[in-house]
């Protein structure tokens, strides 16, 4: 969960007041292997260099209305809805394209990218660490300044490595999510400062005031959740694709055990491959009758949407093994409220 704790600071922040909002996300996997019917489971360079690398049909639809994003990009495959206000525009082939438009008052606010085809210039997916930490020489504190509040992100170790977020302009900012096993650029996630603030990926100062949190109904999170599970299965399929693996087919009963596990963690507040009743994947499959030859899960919680989930995953070794496993072909997906979790199977 979010937290927010009141510091003491000096003069300068006494009228304002100054805070701190920290965010904590989890990861678990689960993999268990038996037999037949059982569970397998550089801080210098001025603002008009970075400015000038600012070339690419992604990053210049940042602030553009959507009838612009039509006619570069055509009709989206659908549009999905988030919990910050913003709807995502969806185009991917499931395979080497998979890029969302981050919509809010007919205006693109945010971009998130990623596969082998995808447009992203100066970036391309595959880049090196080095190489671009070299270009844009990333740090560990960055800040934005709306009107009179000013923020500052502040990175841990983990987010250096795996996602540092890089100031291109006032008010552009990137993402960049790496791959630590092979030290590549796996995808980017170009935004606005205010989406920043809203989506609250990094640890935060700030003076002055936060946007104010969506206040959803049970119907909308419906859709959310929905919206988040497909992202997460073509996804999926995107990072099998990058490693030259079979797509995985999806299975609605398989959703079905991997939602009521979600659901069950967020309702009674624990996080676990284990239900409180002691009952584990093997237990929710055979419950629903599911053959298979062999199963894992992958658990994840409190991730600001299911992208970061994602890119958490596949940073995490016995994650990683699950999504990319050669003999899986069918996977269930599970979303409920910022829960997730992945059913992964080998069926004949």
């Amino acid at each position: 969960m979010k937290k927010i704790i009141v510091i003491l600071t000096g003069f300068l922040f006494l009228a304002l007041g100054f805070y701190v909002v920290d965010e904590y996300k989890l990861l678990e996997q689960e993999n268990i292997k038996e037999k037949l019917n059982v569970t397998e489971l550089k801080t210098d360079q001025t603002k008009k260099d970075k400015k000038s690398m600012l070339k690419g049909d992604s990053f210049e639809i940042i602030g553009e209305k959507t009838n612009v994003l039509e006619d570069e990009f055509g009709t989206p495959i659908r549009k999905d809805m988030t919990p910050y206000g913003y709807k995502w525009w969806v185009y991917t082939d499931e395979q080497s394209n998979f890029i969302l438009f981050g919509v809010e008052d007919n205006v693109v606010e945010t971009i998130f990218a990623t596969g082998e085809d995808v447009s992203i210039k100066p970036f391309k997916i595959g880049d090196s660490y080095e190489e671009l930490d070299e270009k844009f020489s990333f740090q560990s504190e960055v800040s934005y300044q709306d009107g009179l509040s000013f923020y500052n992100f502040k990175l841990n170790e983990e987010d250096m490595n795996i996602n540092p977020l890089i100031k291109l302009s006032d008010n552009l900012f990137i993402v960049a999510y790496f791959d630590t096993f092979t030290n590549e650029l796996s995808s980017v996630r170009i935004s606005t400062g205010n989406m920043l603030t809203k989506q609250r990926f990094f640890e935060m100062e700030y003076r002055g005031s936060l946007p104010e949190e969506e206040s959803l109904s049970e119907d909308e999170w419906v859709k959310i959740e929905e919206s988040m599970e497909q992202q997460i299965y073509e996804m999926t399929n995107v990072y099998r694709q990058r490693f030259n693996l079979a797509p995985l087919k999806q299975d609605k009963d398989v959703a079905k055990v991997a939602y009521s596990h979600s659901e069950d963690m967020y309702e009674n507040n624990f996080f676990s491959h284990d239900s409180q009743d002691g009952r584990n994947l093997k237990d929710r499959l055979e419950e629903e009758n599911i053959y298979y030859l062999s199963a894992g899960e992958n658990i994840a919680a409190q991730h600001t949407d299911a992208l970061a989930a994602m890119e958490g995953w596949l940073n995490s070794e016995g994650h990683r093994e699950a999504m990319l496993f050669e003999d899986y072909n069918y996977i269930g997906v599970g979303v409920h409220h910022l829960y997730y979790t992945q059913n992964f199977l080998s069926k004949p």
